[in-house]
């Protein structure tokens, strides 16, 4: 089958093409970032060290601090007149990721997007029903500009919304709905609740941006009749969303290796893992001008699955991620780390350093509640005011809501190890 934006290319072909984009990407780092460059001289690597993919290994990697530490526009690698666009999410901290583009940069997500569309099964016929974040966030954005790249009509309705998600459900005639796989789980309750089954036309959707187990989607799909669901993955540090899907098969996710390497590496030794063993996932991008990744570890943990694709189509496939190497959550489509609400907690000095968080699942919809304690001095009397100003500064910097409840000194549990921070009560399979 010949598809419109998904190249059909050889495993040589695709070589070949990483390693191009690899001489490129290392040059144009070391020429363009005083971060790279830094970085690539203190391990003695010049650009012309790069001859063979296997070199790959000599080059040093890149993470969320150095994210961090670079803010506000890490990695840069074009000059700033060059950038037309920011998109930023979660780091360790109160800072943000911020990742800068470039137009050939936004003209590449569009085309790697398209390709999801596409490979969903989708035609300029769809109508696309677009459930998830806009603004600083790459998810909103990703979506429209690929689906209007792809040709399909985008209903840009963003996440939340229940009764405007249904009424464009059932007046729109939404044929694909994009969000996460919570908003679809809760979407198909309301829609059984309220007997709206038989006006809707949705036959797929596409969900991403958090864990989800195999009992939780087949719920969704039956109760919103749809014949597929896609899980889809990216990141806002490459592109965003997008750069890679299920297919109508259902044995992985079928990711763009001309666009980026991806390497799956042990977390702890950083060494390459055996064929089809889980481990991190590394990449380096291939064609990104304004930041381009080295090596950057997502702490996103999966395998390799290897041959071919019984779909047909050449590009070669991970397994669905499997959690992460570190200690991030995700809430409602939000990469949070604990830390970050302990900095929202240093700003009250009435709070000890001491909380906890509950991650709860209810009527299909992710809920977070936070309980810190009082310093020893501190009065009971202030505690309903305290806590909604801390749930008010947890929406304000990490752009979720949370139910906050203030405890009195010592009603946390302690631990003489490491702290469990995160109560995930969410469930699995």
């Amino acid at each position: 089958m010949r598809h419109r934006f998904i190249p059909d290319l050889t495993e040589d072909q695709i070589a070949a093409i990483q390693l191009e984009g690899l001489v490129w990407t290392v040059n144009h780092a070391f020429g363009g970032s005083p971060f790279y460059r830094s970085r690539l001289e203190a391990m003695g690597i010049a650009p012309g060290d790069i001859a063979s993919l296997d070199d790959i290994r000599k080059l040093p990697f890149t993470t969320a601090d150095d994210l961090k530490d670079g803010y506000p526009m890490p990695l840069l690698s074009v000059p700033e007149r060059d950038v037309v666009r920011i998109h930023g999410s979660s780091g360790t901290t109160g800072k943000r990721k911020i990742l800068a583009y470039t137009q050939s940069d936004i003209d590449l997500w569009k085309d790697m997007f398209a390709r999801c569309f596409e490979l969903a099964g989708l035609t300029r016929e769809d109508r696309v029903q677009i459930c998830v974040g806009y603004g600083l966030w790459t998810a909103g954005a990703g979506f429209q500009l690929g689906c209007e790249r792809f040709g399909a009509m985008a209903l840009p309705v963003g996440p939340g919304l229940l009764e405007i998600q249904l009424q464009m459900l059932t007046d729109l005639k939404s044929t694909c709905l994009c969000s996460t796989a919570s908003m679809a789980l809760l979407m198909g309750e309301e829609v059984h609740k309220q007997g709206l089954a038989e006006r809707l036309a949705l036959k797929r959707a596409i969900f991403g941006a958090e864990t989800h187990t195999p009992k939780m989607r087949r719920q969704f799909e039956q109760s919103l009749g749809l014949e597929h669901s896609f899980d889809i993955i990216g990141m806002t540090e490459l592109y965003g969303p997008g750069t890679g899907l299920e297919c109508e098969a259902h044995e992985g996710i079928h990711y763009w290796a001309d666009l980026f390497i991806l390497e799956i590496l042990d977390p702890e030794t950083l060494a390459p893992v055996a064929p089809g063993e889980v481990g991190e996932m590394v990449v380096t991008s291939l064609r990104k001008e304004a930041s381009p990744l080295i090596r950057y570890r997502t702490r996103d943990l999966t395998r390799l699955i290897p041959g071919p694709c019984p779909c047909g189509v050449s590009m070669p496939r991970i397994d669905r991620i499997m959690g992460r190497s570190d200690d991030m959550f995700i809430f409602r489509g939000v990469n949070i780390y604990p830390g970050q609400i302990g900095s929202v907690l240093e700003g009250f000095p009435e709070l000890s350093a001491e909380y906890q968080i509950s991650l709860t699942r209810r009527e299909g919809l992710d809920h977070m509640a936070v309980r810190v304690e009082r310093t020893p001095d501190a009065s009971a009397d202030n505690d309903e005011r305290l806590a909604r100003a801390v749930a008010n500064d947890i929406r304000k910097h990490i752009l979720v809501r949370s139910e906050v409840s203030i405890l009195g000194p010592g009603e946390l549990p302690r631990s003489f190890a490491k702290t469990k921070r995160v109560q995930d009560e969410r469930g699995e399979d």
